[in-house]
């Protein structure tokens, strides 16, 4: 990087930022500002450009803070310092105080010639006399400050003040490119992190529909985000019965769909114990009062259906009671009454069973579709029941399309507002199994 001095080899030549006039520190600051420009690292765009700054604005102690806003709220999202021990940048880091929060709030410069005069300076060195502060402006916004201190007295002249505030708006155009460059890799790398979610959570998901001898069964889960907390599950039993599992857990996107990873892997581990259902909902619910925050819990359903008997046993967990119709076009809500997973150390189960007869048609689902929005009204319970009589006559695979369908209809384009998850076990007609 070349210094602008008129002859720096000739003897006695001072080359000191002090010395230099004007023109040549402008002359100067173009090509720092050029240097400073070919990186796109944030951290490494900030050191360079506090480094540069002495080259033709002498300091003891130097910063640069870089500020991010939510709405109202500003806070600190880079700084990078020069003088400075921990310790002190704690105390300057509070923003609304002393020099560099008045700048960052009023959007002016300022050149205090003794620090000790001055009620707003707070002490980072007792040797400090004097400071200069500069906004560093990007369209129209301040997003952070250049602060430069010094151990004499009036160090900082009008000169100092209008070359650096040059300065800080070139150098605002290098760090708003670093900060969108890092914008971009940060959102290509959480891309890429929800891509590998969304694989994982598939993968926990039933890949096909279960073939049980004199039922038709099929299930269908759409995320409201890019992944969901809902799930279902159909687990075989050696005997040809068959477990059938629909949840939903508290919050949405990654936090829950981890929940909902932990809940599939505590409940197949206790399915695997061979347990009667509400035992198995006792020890997940034990195993899950462990795992979550006192905020968190699942709503679930767990049954087991017998395809020789038709009958369903079912516990239920604080969800959605699952919706029978029967034949006849008529229908009941099946719930045991139990409550949510994971809140309370220790709850009893209770299991219910329904037998189902031939042209029955069990629905399981989450509040997902049930409270799917439009104008303030919700899709509701009696919209689902008529879905279901309507179309009680189509394929398992065929109803659950045909309810998001619906529901996605009524919401209108854009999003549900919530995961939505369905399960249709349809009880087939005695010809049909003769078939």
């Amino acid at each position: 990087m070349s210094t602008f001095a008129a002859d720096p080899n000739s003897p006695g030549a001072d080359t000191s930022p002090e010395a230099l006039s004007f023109e040549t520190k402008f002359r100067l600051l173009l090509d720092i500002t050029r240097t400073i420009s070919r990186s796109l690292d944030l951290d490494e765009t900030l050191s360079l450009i506090i480094d540069s700054v002495k080259s033709f604005v002498p300091y003891d102690a130097a910063a640069i803070y870089v500020l991010e806003t939510n709405g109202r709220d500003r806070r600190i999202r880079a700084t990078v310092h020069r003088g400075y021990d921990e310790t002190s940048m704690e105390r300057l880091l509070r923003l609304g105080e002393g020099f560099v929060g008045w700048v960052v709030q009023s959007g002016g410069a300022i050149v205090i010639p003794d620090v000790r005069n001055d009620r707003r300076y707070i002490s980072s060195d007792p040797h400090t006399m004097s400071e200069i502060v500069v906004p560093i402006i990007a369209n129209n916004r301040i997003i952070g400050a250049l602060n430069l201190e010094s151990r004499t007295l009036d160090a900082y002249k009008a000169a100092d003040l209008e070359v650096l505030t040059l300065f800080a708006s070139a150098a605002a155009i290098s760090i708003e490119k670093a900060i969108l460059h890092q914008e971009r890799l940060e959102k290509r790398r959480l891309e890429s992190e929800l891509a590998i979610a969304r694989q994982v959570q598939r993968s926990l998901l039933p890949d096909k529909d279960p073939t049980v001898e004199g039922f038709d069964i099929a299930g269908l889960t759409v995320p409201n985000e890019a992944v969901g907390g809902d799930y279902y599950d159909f687990i075989p039993f050696p005997n040809h019965q068959l477990g059938i599992a629909i949840a939903d857990v508290s919050g949405k996107g990654i936090p829950a769909a981890l929940i909902m990873a932990t809940f599939r892997a505590c409940l197949r581990a206790q399915v695997r114990n061979d347990f009667s259902i509400r035992v198995i909902l006792r020890k997940v619910n034990y195993l899950l009062w462990e795992s979550l925050d006192s905020s968190q819990y699942v709503t679930a359903i767990y049954g087991v259906l017998d395809p020789v008997s038709r009958r369903f046993s079912y516990g239920d967990a604080g969800h959605n009671p699952a919706l029978l119709m029967h034949a006849d076009g008529t229908y009941e809500e099946l719930s045991c009454g139990n409550t949510v997973l994971g809140l309370f150390e220790d709850r009893k189960y209770i299991e219910c069973y329904c037998n189902l007869q031939p042209g029955d048609l069990v629905v399981l689902y989450t509040d997902g579709v049930t409270e799917a929005g439009h104008d303030g009204e919700e899709f509701g319970l009696a919209r689902l029941v008529d879905t279901i009589r309507c179309h009680r006559q189509a394929s398992a695979r065929d109803l659950v399309q045909t309810i998001y369908r619906e529901v996605q209809g009524f919401a209108g384009p854009g999003s549900l507002g919530d995961d939505l998850t369905v399960v249709a076990i349809k009880a087939l007609e005695i010809a049909q199994e003769a078939e």
